[in-house]
């Protein structure tokens, strides 16, 4: 019976890790098409950004994990997801232009999910919890990273805005939840939500991490440039 339990649990929990992948491949493809569209890129341009964005995150934390080959070359629903959402941008994009720094609000949306899959993919190949909380932001941190070096902008994680910590902070959640033996899904939604909540907050209200003394904040069109 509880060995039953125990492959049921094992089941789920890589049901949910699944689950948050995919859409956070999704919806951080939307964050690279759409940063793609916005520097005139044509359609493969597009497709590559999305691609890479989506899924460098996974990758990386795949390799370090040994869950090789990757997730992102093994099951093709993730080169699928991907491919979806840079089409959907390159031929809507007027229309999700309308939405206020839609880039902002997918990389915000990515982040969270990945952040969460992140260190509950670390949990399951027995990571530590300090390392699966440092590799649940490493996840998230990812695709942003790829997508900002392949534009040419200084990646977000390097700049004083909140972005790497808010990451931090759900994949804690997630690690605390496990210790504590919370509910797996529960515990998933909150770490997300506290993630996407805290970047979002950073980003209405200018919360910064500091910066060394004598430097200039970055300019504000500069910071924004891209919709970020």
């Amino acid at each position: 019976m509880f060995a039953v339990l125990a492959l049921d649990m094992g089941a789920a929990m890589k049901t949910l890790v699944l689950t948050l992948d995919l859409v956070g491949t999704f919806v951080f493809a939307l964050s690279g098409a759409t940063a793609g569209v916005r520097r005139h890129l044509d359609l493969f341009g597009v497709l590559v950004l999305s691609f890479v964005a989506a899924t460098s995150g996974g990758i990386v934390r795949d390799l370090l994990i040994g869950a090789t080959p990757p997730a992102a070359f093994s099951d093709w629903r993730y080169l699928g997801v991907s491919l979806l959402a840079g089409v959907t941008i390159f031929f809507w994009h007027p229309f999700i232009h309308r939405a206020r720094n839609p880039v902002l609000l997918f990389d915000g949306a990515g982040l969270a999910l990945f952040c969460v899959a992140g260190a509950q993919k670390a949990l399951v190949f027995g990571l530590e919890p300090v390392m699966a909380a440092l590799l649940g932001m490493l996840t998230g941190i990812g695709g942003g990273v790829a997508r900002d070096v392949l534009l040419s902008n200084v990646p977000a994680v390097f700049r004083s805005d909140i972005y790497a910590v808010a990451a931090l902070a759900g994949a804690s959640v997630v690690v605390i939840g496990d210790a504590l033996q919370w509910p797996t899904t529960p515990t998933a939604c909150v770490g997300a939500a506290l993630c996407f909540g805290l970047r979002l907050a950073a980003i209405r209200y200018g919360w910064h991490l500091p910066t060394a003394r004598g430097t200039e904040p970055p300019d504000a069109n500069d910071h924004n440039r891209d919709g970020r």
